[in-house]
Order: C-alpha cells, then structure tokens, then sequence
C-alpha cells in the first residue's frame, strides 16, 4: 500500500494537468498519450520524486500465478443467483488449462471490498483482478490504477479506464422483450429493475423505458429491487397493489421473475392468461418451471472465459484490446401472451396456461436499440 507522505500517481496527475489514467500509461510505457504529455508527465513525477511501489516493482519480476475477484454482494445471494457460479466456472477453465488458481473475496460492504484490493495487491497474492458489478462512476477503478494492479472489467465503465472490456450489451435483450410484448398488444408493461447504481441495472432501465417509447407507449411503472428473489417478490406485489395493474412484467434476471410468478400464482392471476412474464439470463431453470418462462439468453460463462484470457494476456504483456462478446438473444416460451381483452378483470384466477416450444428472437433481428 502507498505510504502516508509519498507522492501518488493522483499526485502527478494533478501536477502534470491530466487524468490518472494518462499517468498510468506514461508511466508504464504504454501507448495512448501524446508524447508531449508523456515528457510533462514524467518530469512532473521526476520532480515530486515519484517513484513506482516495491509491489509495481516485484510484479515486473515475479508471478503469483492466482487471479482475483471480489463480491460486494450477500454470501447468500451467490448461493442463489446462477449468474456467478457460471461466470466463475467459465472462468476456472481458463485458468486450469494455464496452471493458475482463483483467488476469491465475499465481502458486505464498500469499505471491506477496497480493502481486499489492498490487501491482494500489497501481498502479492494475485497477478491482477476481475471487475464485475461495474457501478456509476465507479471509484474502483482509480483505486486499482493506484494500486498498479491489472484489471479486467466486465462491461464497459462510464468513466476514463486504462483496463480492456469484455464488451456485453444488455439493451438488445431488454429491446427485444419489449417488442415482443408489444407484438402481443400488451400497452401497460412493467419493470422490476436491478439496483440503479450498477451499470447493468441502468441499462436494462433505460433499454425498456426506451422500447417503450419507441413503440409510441409511454413507460409503465417501474420498482427497483437487488436482483435477488426477496427483491422481486416485494417489487411484484407492489405493482400488482397498484390500482392500474400492469398487464405485463419485465425483471432484469430471472430469480426475480421466478418470484414474481410464484407472487402472481399466490394471488390469483394466470401467467400468462392475465400477466405477462419476462425475466433476463435464461438460466437452466427458466425452461423447466410452469409456465415455461420467457427469458433473454446470455452466456456468462463464455464471459468468465473471455474475462480469464483477457486477464492472463493482459499480465503476460500480450493483450489490452477490448473483447466484444456475441450479442442477447429473446427465448420465447409459455410465460407471455396477448393481454386479458378490455371485458376481462385482471386479477381472477385462472389454471395456469401451458404452450409447447419456444422461439429465439436474436439482436440481429431486432435492430440496434441505441
């Protein structure tokens, strides 16, 4: 860790009149700053008496041959939420075929998770670090820039970042569902929203309040939740307690769409004979559970792999270009289809609807959402 007194590289940016990145980039020698801005970098470092950590030093020479992530997310969640036992498999396969090992953190809280970053980088126990669950102007990056620590993140953050991307976009999936309900004549849909200060919540927001418009409808209600199934429960009663109820809900993963059907059976209403259901990941469940549930597919998997390649050609000074991974896919199963027609009451009970099959809607189809 940086000792209290020694000049930092935020020290030289603010010296030298540029970002932290472009210190982190002329100070290491890579491409992607002017050389102009490289000399007044270097002589400002030069003449703060700048000099790199003995961990920048020893990673230059040594390997600790282990990779890192760290969740800020409840243990509890982990167990249930399938996003990161395949993400972390796809990225296990990776690392066994080039002899490395996974270092992995579970923490509660912001304070705990920047001080696992210190403390994997002031040990030396990782060669550098996954970054998922990318947040609003996300601190972490400046963090480890400081820390000289390699980085890969997924997705690509709203702020300046010197670490390449595996590149996922969720809007087409979100565009797509929208669509797809809107072909049904649904024209009051719903969002049951991931956290607004993570990146991928955000997006998948803004993807549905932006196919609504685009289709002529103004945005249906929408409920911010945690992504877990407690969250889509709480979220779906809310809405259905709503005197309008929505004839059409769109989760942003699939957890919380489960819950809300289980929500929406509870109180009487028949997916998809009077609500509408769509959650987001397609994970192995979403086929098996009654109504078959209308999902968009996504491969976090094959983003763990990406994610460990990147990392690893990363640290080994071959790589640093974006990765962009293929694009979302609508599954369209049993649980959507047309709205209760105007005489129906939305809230009767009915036995719940069963179609055979599916169809797949790619991105390709759909057009760009942006």
């Amino acid at each position: 860790m940086v000792r209290q007194g020694r000049p930092t590289i935020t020290d030289v940016a603010r010296a030298a009149g540029v970002s932290k990145g472009a210190v982190s980039f002329a100070l290491n020698g890579r491409p992607g700053v002017a050389e102009g801005t490289r000399q007044r970098i270097l002589a400002a470092a030069k003449a703060m008496g700048w000099t790199p950590s003995h961990r920048g030093r020893a990673l230059s020479t040594s390997r600790a041959f282990a990779v890192g992530l760290v969740l800020a997310r409840p243990p509890e969640l982990l167990g249930a939420d399938p996003f990161f036992p395949a993400f972390i498999a796809g990225v296990e396969r990776v690392l066994a075929e080039r002899n490395q090992a996974l270092v992995l953190q579970v923490v509660t809280s912001r304070r705990a998770e920047e001080d696992g970053y210190r403390r994997l980088a002031a040990d030396g126990r990782v060669d550098g670090v996954f970054l998922l669950d990318l947040r609003i102007a996300d601190p972490r990056i400046a963090l480890l820039e400081e820390l000289r620590l390699p980085a890969v993140t997924l997705g690509r953050p709203d702020v300046a970042s010197p670490f390449p991307a595996v590149l996922v976009d969720d809007r087409p999936g979100i565009t797509a569902a929208v669509r797809h309900l809107v072909e049904l004549g649904h024209r009051h849909v719903a969002h049951v929203a991931g956290p607004d200060h993570f990146l991928h919540g955000r997006a998948r927001r803004d993807a549905w309040e932006n196919a609504l418009r685009a289709a002529g409808l103004p945005p249906g209600p929408c409920v911010p939740a945690d992504f877990s199934a407690a969250g889509g429960a709480q979220a779906t009663h809310q809405l259905l307690d709503l005197a309008d109820v929505p004839t059409a809900i769109i989760y942003a993963n699939d957890l919380m769409a489960m819950a809300g059907m289980a929500v929406a059976r509870e109180r009487g209403l028949d997916v998809p004979g009077r609500l509408s259901l769509t959650g987001f990941d397609d994970t192995e469940l979403a086929a098996h559970i009654s109504p078959a549930l209308t999902s968009v597919r996504t491969d976090p998997s094959g983003w763990g792999g990406a994610a460990a390649r990147a990392l690893l050609d990363l640290i080994e000074g071959d790589g640093g270009a974006d990765v962009e991974m293929a694009p979302a896919q609508l599954v369209v199963r049993a649980s959507t289809a047309p709205p209760p027609t105007p005489h129906q009451s939305p809230r009767p009970a009915g036995r719940p609807s069963r179609r055979p099959g599916r169809s797949i809607v790619t991105a390709a189809e759909i057009g760009d959402p942006s």
